[in-house]
This record gives C-alpha cells, sequence and structure tokens, in this order.
C-alpha cells in the first residue's frame, strides 16, 4: 500500500485534497483525523504538519509526501521533487527599509531575520555573503522595527504585509515556490504504485489547463480551422449530414479558449462551444 503525506492545514491543505479528490482518491471528512485508508486504491494517506512531511518522507517510513518547493529546501532533508503541482505559488524574497538596500552584496555583515533559516542560509553561503541569520516562527515584518535585524526574509505575495511594516522588497528573488510531490533521495523512480499516483496528478493538472472544443465548419475552411485547433496529436473531424460540412473536436488551452472562439467564428465556424475536462491520461 502507498503511504502518502498530506499537509494537515494552512495554504497547503485545501488545494491539496482537492486535488487529490479530483484524481479520484478518497480524502478525510473531518480536519481532526490524521490517518485514512483508501482501500479501493491502495494508498493511506497521514495528514501532517507541512513543516514535518519532508522529514518523514525522507526517513523512508513514508514514500511521497505534498508539500512546498520552499519547506523542502528549507528542511534540508534528503528528499527530492519530482512533480510541480502548480498551486501555492510564492515568491522568497529579501526586505528591508527604503533605501538601505539595492542588491544582495549589500546584506554582507547585517543580520537578517526569517522563519526560512535553511533556505537562507544556503542563499547567502551560496552567492559568498558573509551574513548572520536569525530564525522567527511566524510573522516577521516587525522584526526591523524592533531592532532583531537589518533584513528580513519572507514569502511576498502581493507585499501589502511589507509595505504596511514601512519596508520594501531588495534585490533579486531567492527562489520560487509552488506545492510539489517529493520522495527519498534515490528512491526507486520506477515504482509502478508511484507513477500511477503520478499519472493520475498529471491528469488533473492537463484537465484544469486544457478544455474540449467542439465546432461545425465548411469544408473549404477545414485546414484554417485546424490550424486554430491543432489539439495534441490532431483533431477527431468527421462528416456532417450536410453535405460540405464537418463537425471538429479537439483540446485547446482553457486560457486562450475565448481567442480561439472568435477566431473560429471569424472564419465561418458555427456551434462553437467548449467543456470542461475533468480527468485524462496523455
Amino acid at each position: 500500500m502507498l503511504r502518502i503525506a498530506v499537509p494537515n492545514k494552512g495554504s497547503l491543505s485545501g488545494p491539496a485534497a482537492e486535488m487529490l479528490h479530483e484524481a479520484g482518491y478518497q480524502q478525510r471528512r473531518e480536519s481532526k483525523e490524521l490517518r485514512i485508508v483508501d482501500p479501493t486504491n491502495e494508498v493511506e494517506f497521514f495528514y501532517l504538519r507541512p513543516r514535518d512531511i519532508a522529514i518523514y518522507v525522507a526517513s523512508g517510513q513514508l514514500d511521497i509526501g505534498l508539500t512546498g518547493r520552499d519547506l523542502l529546501i528549507d528542511s534540508g532533508a534528503d528528499a527530492e521533487e519530482i512533480l510541480a503541482l502548480g498551486f501555492a505559488r510564492s515568491t522568497f524574497r529579501y526586505a528591508a527599509k527604503p533605501g538601505t538596500i539595492s542588491g544582495l552584496a549589500d546584506l554582507a555583515g547585517k543580520t537578517v531575520a526569517t522563519s526560512y533559516e535553511g533556505i537562507v542560509a544556503a542563499h547567502l553561503a551560496d552567492h559568498g555573503i558573509d551574513a548572520s541569520v536569525v530564525h522567527l516562527d511566524g510573522a516577521v515584518e516587525t522584526a526591523i522595527q524592533l531592532g532583531v535585524a537589518q533584513v528580513i526574509a519572507d514569502v511576498v505575495e502581493t507585499g501589502t504585509s511589507l509595505r504596511n511594516a514601512g519596508l520594501e522588497v531588495a534585490g533579486e528573488p531567492i527562489m520560487k515556490s509552488e506545492a510539489v510531490v517529493i520522495r527519498r533521495t534515490g528512491a526507486d523512480a520506477d515504482d509502478p504504485k508511484v507513477q500511477q499516483f503520478l499519472r493520475r496528478l498529471q491528469g488533473v493538472l492537463v484537465a484544469r489547463t486544457y478544455v474540449m472544443m467542439d465546432y461545425d465548419c465548411r469544408v473549404e475552411q477545414l485546414e484554417k480551422a485546424v490550424a486554430l485547433t491543432p489539439g495534441l496529436e490532431s483533431p477527431t473531424v468527421s462528416p456532417l449530414h450536410n453535405e460540405g460540412w464537418v463537425a471538429v473536436r479537439a483540446m485547446v488551452p482553457a486560457k486562450e479558449a475565448q481567442r480561439i472562439m472568435d477566431d473560429l467564428y471569424d472564419i465561418g465556424a458555427r456551434a462553437i462551444l467548449t467543456t470542461a475536462i475533468h480527468a485524462c491520461r496523455l
């Protein structure tokens, strides 16, 4: 039975459970449940603190886990990313009082406060910057005001919290993070149970990215239409009862669907519609 670690709370928890549900896996009904078994799919889920998941997976007690790339790197655990999941995206950056830091070199000799000591220490070392790192749990925006540090390093989304604290981002981003699937470094990459799990999640990612588009068009306009909707291999084309017309079906990127519908209409296609894709295998 495949043993999988899942975030039990925080910004990763809800989207992770939703993706697993879309992939056909049973999920817990109450937040107090810390372990459930899905016998149909031969999977056992363990709901753990997101920061601890990489450590459990690296120990070999659990086969794979869903966590954040930032948490994986910060943990220093002997685990590796095997699939990016496309949600919980964030950017990790330095911030300081306006005008005090213009680049990474300006951090030399300063103290940096962060909840991600592993990431920051490694980043500074990689760039040869001699600076002190202070670990703080929770929000770090007040560290500068209270004199604990001259610089902070934290996840930045809109920057509103930083501006409210009188700070601004400085230098290039330290890293970009998102939810990822991880496994123990050196684990069997061809494990059929793991590969099946990954295929299911990849199917969800594709289903979220594409829609199915159907339309009718004149035969003489087919080549132009197919150029707009090439599909993954090629579109499905079927003759209609009315001579000279064909029905076309193809997967198209969801974010481009409206533009493609406009372009199809302009070349004479009609009865254009899109439908959501709930699951797929490529």
